[in-house]
């Protein structure tokens, strides 16, 4: 008898086709808790969940009595209770790795985009008020020779490290939990503690994962140690930073724009204030956004979950201590 799988939110359709082969998966969209009495019902048998933004607890685990694997399609796992998933056995996976250059790429993008104001631009041109020279009203700020500072030297933060430097020569600082040497060699980086790394860059790239730890990580205190002319560039997650403090930072001039692939909350609501900030540049949540990129990390988690299943130790397991238990 071929397993029983829960697809949420996320898998591409080649992917889903190639996991139909091997079991029996249910597809399910816009799920993101157990407010859907479908899904519910459908847990009650599932051997394995996979997919995308699901909050996974005790709540729904209590649910789902006979799950041996939640493969997450995603590198980030905020939405994963590890130790819920953890105390009852449940592996837990995720998909490094395959995305880095696409999200460097993405966030570098939004740095271009948001020094030079292209979208800004964009509208004013197809607004059709370019009728004149521009004015130094208009003016961006280079990018090229100016200090980057990398909160979160991780695989992305390296990639974007290298185009930092190799590309557009500039000065690389970075904060991390660790030192890397490596990073400090191939592109020149210099460690930084936080508070110093905010008073010496010209652009701030966020790039921590949400944890504990770095939940509301850059607020008030850290947007006042910005320089005026500082950029800052989110694409980590929308909780790392106290979203209303970015607000009045903007709004108070103590910084000079932003570029945000992240939110608070996602879907952005209407009324937020970000929408209306001609010196912010929004994304709705891109950052791996191509297709090969989307495909790759199917695949991944679509082999991380049928390892699983069979009883093999899935290639990028979190919760190590499952398998050493096992």
């Amino acid at each position: 008898m071929k397993k029983k799988v829960i697809a949420v939110n996320r898998l591409e359709q080649e992917v889903l086709e190639m996991l139909e082969d091997e079991v029996d998966v249910t597809f399910f969209s816009g799920i993101h808790s157990i407010e859907n009495d479908k899904f519910v019902k459908t847990l009650h048998d599932a051997d394995g969940i996979i997919g995308l933004a699901l909050q996974v607890n005790d709540k729904l685990l209590d649910l789902a009595p006979n799950v041996k694997i939640f493969s997450n399609v995603s590198v980030g796992y905020n939405n994963l209770d590890i130790d819920a998933l953890t105390k009852r056995n449940i592996m837990a996976t995720n998909t490094p790795g395959v995305l880095n250059e696409t999200v460097a790429d993405t966030i570098f993008g939004l740095l271009i985009a948001t020094a030079r104001r292209i979208p800004e631009l964009d509208h004013y041109v197809k607004a059709r008020k370019w009728k004149n020279d521009l004015t130094s009203d208009y003016y961006g700020t280079d990018v090229h020779h100016k200090t980057i500072g990398i909160i979160g030297m991780g695989r992305i933060g390296e990639a974007i490290a290298n185009r930092a430097h190799h590309g557009f020569h500039m000065n690389v600082l970075y904060h991390n939990r660790n030192r890397k040497p490596e990073a400090e060699a191939t592109f020149n980086a210099t460690y930084k503690e936080l508070d110093a790394l905010l008073r010496e860059s010209d652009f701030i790239v966020l790039m921590t994962p949400l944890s504990p730890e770095t939940e509301g990580m850059i607020g008030a205190r850290e947007f006042s140690l910005m320089k005026e002319t500082a950029i800052f560039i989110n694409g980590s997650r929308g909780q790392t930073i106290v979203e209303k403090d970015l607000i009045a930072a903007l709004r108070n001039k103590q910084i000079a724009a932003a570029g945000l692939d992240v939110f608070e909350k996602e879907p952005v609501e209407d009324d937020n204030p970000l929408l209306d900030m001609p010196n912010v540049v929004t994304l709705p949540h891109i950052g791996s956004s191509t297709y090969a990129t989307e495909l790759a990390m199917s695949k991944l988690a679509c082999d991380n979950l049928l390892a699983g299943l069979r009883g093999e130790k899935p290639p990028h397991l979190i919760n190590e201590a499952v398998w050493k238990d096992s």
